[in-house]
């Protein structure tokens, strides 16, 4: 009879999510959310756990029953409790949570025109906020036809619309109250790519926390990688969207360094599926003293985060 590790104990476990959540409370009273009123951030955190907790369930991520894939997700996101400070990182993750949800639902269906037009319209929402998010949607494209097969001239069209969606709204307030260039400049983002490669803006402490998700991203993908033919052909699509979506978020991250507080979002949503099928599914003596490693190292950079002066890398 093989033994049941600690490991094991914890991804198997019910009390894993609940006590997860405790504690993100923790962390979040620990931020002060009423000193600073972030209660719209504690709520689209909230939100967008519930978006990844649904994301497995109706997609069967992990192929056991464990909550591993919501409690990677809410450990990464308290890590980068610097994030809190303000909406858009939060709003972004939410937006793209819920187009993965949404997305999903679409698997092998060309005339799935509903969920597409949804799908993208949070991602225009997401947009709204994080512009640069605009750059995803012909990756999007890509992967509906390889991965989500439900690629068509209709679909096509439906995530024209949903993109569209939120900018109709924008419009007819900016034209009501006579301003014709917020929204311009707003596209114009879209246009400067310069500086590359400045890190000068990072803090020792973001890099800690990026060079830490981005190796518990490659931990995760390796391993998926070596165990894939374990899981179903649909299963393994989805992780292969992870895998090219966080390759893309963290190239892109590591060209343009400006815009991390709207890509780290983005790698965590991507990272949490892959590390957490890493510990639900991993069952080896060295696996098992991993995750400690991990768990320790990630409380470590949460009280890091949430109590040192941020110091320029």
């Amino acid at each position: 009879m093989p033994i049941k590790r600690f490991q094991s104990k914890i991804a198997e476990s019910r009390m894993s999510l609940p006590v997860t959540i405790v504690y993100a409370v923790v962390v979040l009273l620990a931020c002060r959310i009423e000193e600073k009123q972030l209660w719209i951030q504690f709520g689209t955190i909230m939100l967008c756990t519930l978006l990844m907790v649904e994301l497995n369930n109706r997609n069967a991520l992990i192929r056991i029953y464990s909550r591993m894939v919501s409690c990677s997700f809410i450990v990464l996101t308290t890590m980068a409790n610097f994030q809190f400070a303000t909406l858009q990182p939060t709003m972004v993750q939410c937006c793209f949570a819920a187009f993965y949800v949404l997305l999903f639902h679409a698997y092998q269906d060309k005339q799935a025109t509903g969920w597409v037009f949804y799908a993208f319209a949070c991602i225009g929402t997401a947009s709204t906020v994080f512009v640069h998010i605009l750059f995803y949607v012909p990756l999007f494209w890509i992967l509906m036809i390889f991965n989500i097969m439900s690629f068509s001239p209709k679909t096509f069209c439906a995530s024209l619309l949903g993109l569209s969606i939120p900018y109709w709204f924008l419009c007819a307030y900016y034209l009501y109250v006579g301003d014709t260039t917020t929204l311009v400049n707003h596209w114009m983002e879209l246009t400067r790519f310069q500086p590359l490669f400045d890190y000068s803006m990072i803090t020792r402490q973001q890099a800690i926390t990026f060079v830490f998700i981005v190796l518990l991203a490659l931990t995760g993908s390796i391993h998926f990688l070596r165990n894939s033919f374990r899981d179903k052909i649909r299963t393994r699509l989805l992780y292969e969207l992870f895998m090219v979506v966080d390759t893309c978020s963290i190239v892109f991250l590591l060209l343009q360094p400006q815009h991390y507080d709207g890509l780290l979002p983005v790698i965590i949503i991507n990272t949490a599926p892959l590390i957490g099928h890493y510990l639900a599914l991993t069952r080896t003596k060295l696996t098992n003293i991993s995750v400690f490693a991990i768990v320790i190292i990630a409380l470590a950079i949460t009280a890091c985060n949430l109590w040192m002066p941020s110091l320029t890398f």
